[in-house]
């Protein structure tokens, strides 16, 4: 009988309570993880009590709560995956090679709508340090940076804000 090493694991995370770790190393683009979007939120199955913050917004107000393990990826400012969809189903890639033992995260502002502030605790170099939950409140750079990790279905709901920036009519 073969065991499977896990390719994740949830543990305490130094960003904020509980993270997610690497257990084996990830190369530039590998899939991590698909994200489980099973729980759309609704009348008839409103989000747990409490459990707010693990919330999904997606296209057309779209709204799923997130199930384990991706519901502990943490954000950072620094991140090194992004979330892109493929075939109908969300996944999360890295964006560089990722070390056995370092935590996923990515940036919750890539793909995101809304007008949500928090403070981030990632310790990243580039540390925003006040964080807001929309994509085109991010520096200028930044979302230049982060055009080609924008979900498809991002780009159709935001295409006009994306053209400004490509154009530089911002």
């Amino acid at each position: 009988m073969s065991s499977v090493k896990p390719a994740l694991i949830v543990r305490e995370s130094e960003i904020n309570g509980t993270g997610v770790f690497a257990d084996i190393g990830f190369s530039a683009a590998q899939v991590v993880l698909a994200i489980d979007d099973s729980y759309v939120v609704d009348h008839e199955h409103p989000v747990p009590s409490g459990e707010e913050e693990h919330c999904d917004y997606l296209e057309v107000g779209k709204t799923v709560w997130m199930q384990a393990p991706e519901r502990y990826i943490n954000h950072s400012c620094e991140p090194n995956v992004f979330v892109r969809t493929s075939g109908g189903i969300r996944l999360v890639l890295a964006l560089r090679e990722i070390e056995a033992g370092e935590e996923i995260t990515y940036d919750y502002c890539v793909n995101g709508h809304g007008d949500v502030v928090w403070t981030c605790n990632c310790g990243a170099a580039r540390c925003r340090h006040a964080i807001h939950s929309d994509f085109f409140h991010l520096p200028l750079n930044l979302q230049k940076e982060y055009l080609p990790l924008l979900d498809e279905w991002f780009r159709k709901e935001r295409r006009q804000e994306i053209e400004n920036l490509k154009t530089g009519t911002v």
